[in-house]
C-alpha cells in the first residue's frame, strides 16, 4: 500500500510537470505567432502609410495626373463634347458616368479622399483574398495570409501606379473577388461581376467561368448587369458609348501608344515585334482565342478540384494578355496566381511565389540584364507571367499527394561549434539538397542588380562636395599608408607601364577576371558540392552587403582620381581632372566605391574556398594565385589603394564569420553525410519479464 501510495504520488507529480511543462510550450507557441502576427501587420501598416505619403509628398502638379485628367479644371469630364476626343480617357462610357459627380468636389479634398479610399480598398482586397485560400488552411497560415497579402499589394507595381496616378483598376478586381467569395447569393454575385465588367469589359470572360462551375444564375445576373450598365451609359452619353464601342472597338487606340512597354497584353508585345496591319490583326485573334479556350479550360479545372482563388487569378491572367490594351495598372490580376502551388519538393515551392512577385514588384530592367538578345523578353515580362499562369504553370491540383505533402527538404546533421551560443540562428539548419537552379539565378540577378543600384548611390556623386570629400579621404588613406609605408601604388603604376606584356596582363586580368572567378566557383559548387555552395553564397552575400555599407560611409577616390600623384590610368585612359565627373564612367558606375575593394575581396573569397574545398593540392595553389594576381592588377593599374585590398579582405572575413555565427561551423557534404549512414535510432526500453508462474 505504502508503494502503490508512492507510485502514484509519483505519477500525479510527473503528470503535473508534464501538464505545466506542455502547457508552457504551448502558451509560448501561442505568444510567438502573436508577436508574429502584430509584427506582420506592422510591416503592412508602415508600407501602406509609406505609399500614401509618397503619393501626397509628390507635387500637386505631378501626383493623381489620371484622376487630374478626368475630374480637374481642365479635365475631360469638364469639357462639353466626347470624352475621348483627346483619347486621354481610357474608361468606358459608364466609368465616365460614375466618375463624372466627382468633378463638383473640392479639388484637396479630392486628392486625400481618393488616396485613401484607394487604400482602403487595397486592404480589402487583401482581406478577401487571405480568407479566399483553399481550404483547410494552418492555423498560422489563416494568421499570416490577410497581412501578407497586405503587404505584396502595397509592394506591387500595379498598386502603386494605382496610388500615384488615381486609376479605378483595383474597383473591378475587388468587385469580381466579392462576387466569388463574399456574397452567397448567385444574383447578388453575378451582379457585383457584371458591374465590374462595366468597368473593365475583359472581365466578361469571368461568366463562362462562371456557367461551367454550376453558378448559371450568377453568368445570367453578370452578363444582365453589364447590359444594363452599359445600357444606361449609352442613354446618358450616346456619343461618348458610340465613339468608345464601334470607333474605337471597345477601347482600343485610347490612352498611350499601343506598343509602348506599358501595354502588357499580347497586342502590344506582337506590336513591339514589329507586326503590324491586318497580319497583326489576324495573329493577336488567332493567339488570344487560343490563350482563352486554354486558360478558361485550366480556371475551370481548378475551380472544380477547389481552388477557386487560382481559378479567379488564372481567368484574370487570360483576360490581361487578350486585352487589346492592359496597361500597368491593370495588371493586378497577375498577383493572385502567386497562391497557385508549384513542384513537388519543397524546395521548390518558393520558385513560383519569388518569381511573381519580383514581377510585379520590381522594375524589368532588374531581373534581366541589359543585353539587347533578352530585350523581347525583359519588354514583354509581365505578359510572360500571365500567360504561364493561364497555361503552362503546371499547379498542383488538390488530389496530389504531393499539395499537402512535398518532399520535405534534407538537413545536413548539426556539427558541433566551439562557442556555446553558436549558432545563434538554430533553425536556419544546413540543407543538403541543392537549391532550385531558377529561384538562385533569379535572386543572383536581383541582389547583383540592388547591389549595382545601391553602390552607384552610395556616393556625393559627381558633384563638387562628394568629390571633395573623396579626395579628402583619398589623402587620409595615403597619409596612413605613408606612416605604414605601404605607399607603394605610384611605384608599382609606372614600373608596370614601362613594360607592355605586363601591362596589358594587368589590365586584361582587372576587366576581365571579376565576375568570371567568383560565378565559376558558384557554378561548380551548385553543381558538385550544394551543401557548400549555401555556405560559400551566403558568406558572399555577407562580404558584399558589408561592403556596400562602406561604400556608402567612406567614399574614397582611388589613386587614378587624385590629382597631383602623377598615375597612370592604364584601364580607362587618361583622366580629364577638370570635368567632376570624368567622363561619361561616373554615369555608369560609382567611380569612389574604392573602400573596400570588392575586386580583391572577391577573389579573396574565391582563393579561400577553393583552397578549403579543393582535394588536390595544384588546385588549392591555383585558387591562392587568383587573390595575388588581383591585388597586383588592382594597384599597378591605379583603380585601388593597398589599404583597400586590406578592406576587402576585412569585408570577406567578416562575411565568413557571420555565416558562422549565425548557422554555425560549415555542414559535412553529402558524400560524407551518406557515407556516415543514417543516425542510429534511440536505444528502445527493454521489454518488461513475464512472470512465470
Amino acid at each position: 500500500m505504502a508503494n502503490a501510495e508512492h507510485g502514484g504520488r509519483a505519477g500525479d507529480a510527473f503528470g503535473d510537470t508534464f501538464g505545466d511543462t506542455f502547457g508552457d510550450t504551448e502558451e509560448s507557441a501561442r505568444a510567438g505567432m502573436r508577436t508574429a502576427r502584430v509584427v506582420l501587420w506592422l510591416v503592412a501598416a508602415v508600407l501602406a502609410v509609406r505609399q500614401v505619403a509618397a503619393v501626397l509628398g509628390t507635387p500637386e502638379a505631378d501626383r493623381l495626373t489620371a484622376l487630374e485628367t478626368w475630374v480637374g479644371p481642365d479635365g475631360v469630364l469638364h469639357v462639353k463634347g466626347s470624352l475621348y476626343d483627346s483619347t486621354r480617357f481610357t474608361g468606358t462610357p459608364f466609368s465616365g458616368l460614375v466618375l463624372k459627380p466627382l468633378t463638383r468636389a473640392a479639388e484637396q479634398a479630392l486628392g486625400w479622399g481618393w488616396t485613401f479610399g484607394t487604400l482602403l480598398l487595397v486592404v480589402a482586397l487583401g482581406v478577401i483574398a487571405a480568407r479566399a485560400l483553399p481550404q483547410p488552411v494552418s492555423r498560422r497560415t489563416s494568421l499570416f495570409a490577410a497581412p501578407v497579402a497586405i503587404s505584396l499589394l502595397m509592394l506591387s507595381l500595379p498598386v502603386r501606379n494605382t496610388l500615384y496616378l488615381g486609376q479605378t483598376s483595383i474597383i473591378p478586381v475587388l468587385l469580381v473577388l466579392l462576387g466569388c467569395f463574399t456574397v452567397r447569393d448567385q444574383r447578388a454575385a453575378g451582379v457585383l461581376i457584371g458591374v465590374a465588367a462595366a468597368f473593365q469589359p475583359t472581365v466578361l470572360l469571368f461568366a463562362p467561368l462562371l456557367w461551367w462551375t454550376g453558378r448559371r444564375r450568377a453568368t445570367a445576373w453578370t452578363g444582365g448587369a453589364f447590359a444594363a450598365c452599359t445600357a444606361l451609359a449609352w442613354a446618358a452619353l450616346p456619343h461618348d458609348s458610340n465613339t468608345y464601342w464601334v470607333h474605337h472597338m471597345a477601347g482600343v487606340g485610347l490612352g498611350g501608344a499601343a506598343d509602348g512597354l506599358a501595354n502588357q497584353s499580347l497586342h502590344g508585345a506582337l506590336l513591339r515585334l514589329g507586326l503590324s496591319g491586318p497580319l497583326e490583326i489576324a495573329l493577336f485573334l488567332a493567339l488570344g482565342a487560343a490563350v482563352a479556350v486554354l486558360g478558361l479550360r485550366r480556371a475551370v479545372r481548378y475551380a472544380r478540384d477547389g481552388q477557386l482563388l487560382l481559378a479567379v487569378a488564372v481567368t484574370g491572367c487570360v483576360a490581361v494578355a487578350v486585352s487589346p490594351t492592359a496597361w500597368q495598372h491593370q495588371l493586378l490580376w497577375v498577383l493572385l496566381a502567386v497562391v497557385g502551388r508549384v513542384g513537388r519538393r519543397a524546395s521548390d515551392r518558393l520558385m513560383w511565389p519569388v518569381a511573381v512577385v519580383l514581377v510585379m514588384s520590381l522594375p524589368a530592367r532588374m531581373l534581366l540584364p541589359n543585353m539587347a538578345v533578352l530585350f523581347p523578353l525583359r519588354d514583354n515580362l509581365v505578359l510572360l507571367a500571365a500567360l504561364a499562369a493561364a497555361t503552362v504553370v503546371p499547379f498542383q491540383p488538390r488530389s496530389s499527394p504531393y499539395y499537402d505533402h512535398p518532399v520535405p527538404t534534407e538537413y545536413a546533421p548539426a556539427v558541433p561549434a566551439r562557442f556555446r551560443h553558436v549558432p545563434l540562428v538554430p533553425f536556419l539548419r544546413r540543407v543538403l539538397t541543392r537549391p532550385n537552379l531558377l529561384l538562385e539565378l533569379l535572386l543572383i540577378r536581383v541582389t547583383y542588380a540592388a547591389y549595382s543600384k545601391v553602390r552607384l548611390a552610395a556616393t556625393g556623386g559627381s558633384n563638387s562636395a562628394g568629390r571633395a570629400t573623396a579626395e579628402h579621404h583619398g589623402h587620409q588613406i595615403l597619409s596612413a599608408e605613408r606612416f605604414l609605408h605601404l605607399d607603394i601604388e605610384h611605384w608599382a603604376n609606372h614600373a608596370v607601364v614601362k613594360v607592355d606584356w605586363l601591362r596589358n596582363f594587368f589590365d586584361f586580368y582587372y576587366e576581365s577576371f571579376h565576375f568570371v572567378v567568383p560565378l565559376a566557383v558558384l557554378g561548380v559548387l551548385y553543381w558538385r558540392r550544394p551543401v557548400d555552395y549555401r555556405w560559400a553564397r551566403t558568406s558572399l552575400g555577407f562580404a558584399t552587403l558589408l561592403a556596400l555599407v562602406g561604400f556608402w560611409l567612406y567614399p574614397l577616390a582611388p589613386p587614378r582620381l587624385m590629382p597631383g600623384l602623377g598615375m597612370i590610368d592604364t584601364v580607362h585612359g587618361v583622366q580629364d581632372f577638370a570635368k567632376p565627373d570624368y567622363g561619361t564612367l561616373t554615369h555608369l558606375t560609382n567611380q569612389y566605391a574604392a573602400m573596400p575593394s570588392l575586386h580583391f575581396g572577391w577573389s579573396l573569397w574565391c582563393g579561400v574556398v577553393i583552397a578549403v574545398l579543393a582535394p588536390r593540392w595544384w588546385m588549392k595553389a591555383l585558387g591562392l594565385l587568383h587573390p595575388l594576381f588581383t591585388v597586383s592588377a588592382i594597384i599597378a593599374t591605379g583603380n585601388h589603394w593597398v589599404l583597400d585590398a586590406v578592406g576587402g579582405a576585412a569585408v570577406v572575413g567578416a562575411g565568413l564569420g557571420l555565416s558562422y555565427v549565425l548557422q554555425g561551423p560549415r555542414a559535412r557534404t553529402v558524400r560524407a553525410a551518406a557515407l556516415a549512414g543514417p543516425p542510429s535510432p534511440p536505444p528502445s526500453a527493454p521489454e518488461p519479464e513475464v512472470a512465470r508462474g
